[in-house]
C-alpha cells in the first residue's frame, strides 16, 4: 500500500513548492528534496542557478511559477532560460561571455 510523503522541509528554507525547498548554507544555496538535499551551489554561481531551475521546470519538479515566486527572477528570463536549457543542454550555459553563438544555443 503506498504510502503519503509528508511535506517535511527544513527549517528557514524557501518552499519552492510541496516537495522542494531552498536554504542558503553560509556562501552555499542548497536545493531540497523533503529533506534531502539534492543539488547546492556558491551563492553568485549564477550560470549553475539557472541550469538548476531550469532542469526542475524541464522534468517537471518546478512550474515557471514556482521560480517566480520563491527567487522574484522574471517569467521572461525563466523562459528564455528553459528554452535555451531545452535547446542546448547544460552547456548553453557554460559558455564564455561575449561570444554570440553561446548566447543563441550553439554550444
Amino acid at each position: 500500500m503506498p504510502q503519503v510523503q509528508l511535506p517535511i522541509l527544513p527549517a528557514g528554507s524557501v518552499e519552492l513548492n510541496r516537495e522542494l525547498a531552498c536554504r542558503t548554507d553560509g556562501d552555499q544555496l542548497v536545493y531540497y528534496n523533503g529533506h534531502l538535499p539534492v543539488f547546492s551551489h556558491r551563492r553568485n554561481d549564477l550560470a549553475s542557478f539557472r541550469i538548476f531551475t531550469s532542469q526542475l521546470i524541464v522534468q517537471g519538479s518546478a512550474t515557471q511559477g514556482h521560480i517566480h515566486k520563491a527567487f522574484g527572477v522574471p517569467l521572461v528570463r525563466i523562459k528564455r532560460c528553459t528554452q535555451l536549457f531545452r535547446t542546448a543542454g547544460a552547456a548553453g550555459f557554460l559558455c564564455a561571455f561575449g561570444k554570440r553563438a553561446c548566447a543563441a544555443g550553439e554550444a
